[in-house]
């Protein structure tokens, strides 16, 4: 395949877009255009997404979004943590070289795409081959193959399955919405998780409080409520009247979980938060999806250890980059002298 054999569209149509998306079992909301659309509206940017066709009749599409750049200085344009190319046909290498090479040549003071977990690592090396900078991405997915009951019994192990029926015998009501109605209590619950976090950050407690306190997802959630409508939801489980767990997931043809979380007094001893995945996991069979995205999971030991406990299976991608200065490369390393510092402390 040579550059001759391509075009290129930008903004990808809509209509075409969602007909690749249908072709895709692998996709998740933030690779179809009303999970682009959230995007824009949360980061003020706009829709610079590609669609690529090729002779051999496939169809690539690279959901990216873009915002001006620090300072005014040039644009950025990124894709979602959860994926980025849907493809109407299984990706080829050398397709992705093509999409690599144009990205690199397009000048942008930054492009960062983010791999699609569930396709095949091999072909993504290609797409790194004009990357000027990688970071690791540690997720976990559950296939839902089967149905419900299958995934309960058999991938779910033994741990996961007693905790989610010491939860339904005890007193532990659940409520589900999609208009972000409980976004007060997530807010709170989120509150309480971030004092309880930063305890294990040592010397670095009070940057961490500052880092998490930006990041407080509130905002995002308020959009994506009002963008993706019934394609959001936020499960909230509530112990003596009082919000104790709350985890929020997006599902299209796939089901994300987004965010957690927990009032750690109230809800670890009944075991609230299984009992939230196992109603989000069964809502996501019920309604066809073929996969269950656990989120990002980094180097936390414990978090990996919850996810796996339902079946989920670790997968390990690179972040690329695609820049004019060696930006990304410099904030990373100054995000790790916390680290080093909180490590110095114990």
């Amino acid at each position: 395949m040579t550059l001759r054999d391509w075009t290129v569209t930008t903004p990808a149509p809509r209509p075409l877009w969602q007909a690749v998306l249908e072709a895709d079992e692998t996709a998740f909301v933030y690779q179809t255009p009303c999970g682009l659309d959230a995007l824009c509206t949360e980061h003020d940017a706009t829709d610079a997404s590609r669609l690529y066709e090729f002779d051999n009749g496939q169809k690539l599409v690279v959901p990216l979004y873009r915002r001006t750049g620090p300072m005014g200085l040039g644009t950025i344009e990124r894709t979602s943590k959860t994926g980025s190319v849907v493809a109407s046909q299984p990706l080829q290498q050398a397709e992705l070289a093509v999409v690599s090479a144009d990205l690199a040549g397009r000048g942008q003071l930054r492009t960062l795409i983010c791999p699609t977990v569930l396709q095949p690592a091999d072909v993504w090396s290609a797409l790194g081959s004009c990357a000027t900078y990688a970071t690791e991405r540690i997720t976990h997915i559950l296939d839902l193959d089967g149905g419900f009951e299958q995934v309960f019994e058999h991938r779910f192990n033994s741990q996961a399955r007693r905790a989610i029926r010491k939860a339904e015998r005890s007193s532990i009501d659940v409520v589900s919405d999609h208009s972000g109605r409980l976004l007060p209590a997530f807010r709170q619950l989120w509150k309480q998780s971030v004092v309880r976090w930063s305890a294990r950050a040592g010397p670095s407690r009070a940057l961490y409080q500052l880092r998490a306190s930006r990041r407080d997802p509130t905002h995002r959630l308020s959009v994506l409520a009002e963008t993706l409508g019934e394609r959001f939801t936020i499960w909230l489980a509530s112990v003596e009247g009082q919000p104790a767990a709350s985890i929020v997931v997006l599902q299209d043809a796939n089901a994300h979980y987004i965010n957690g979380a927990m009032n750690i007094e109230l809800a670890g001893p009944v075991r609230a938060s299984f009992l939230l995945q196992k109603l989000a996991i069964e809502k996501a069979c019920a309604m066809g999806c073929r996969y269950y995205h656990f989120g990002e999971t980094g180097r936390n030991a414990g978090l990996a250890r919850f996810k796996s406990q339902f079946g989920a299976i670790e997968f390990c991608r690179p972040d690329l980059y695609f820049e004019r200065m060696p930006i990304a490369q410099a904030v990373d390393r100054g995000r790790e002298l916390p680290r080093r510092a909180s490590r110095a402390g114990h």
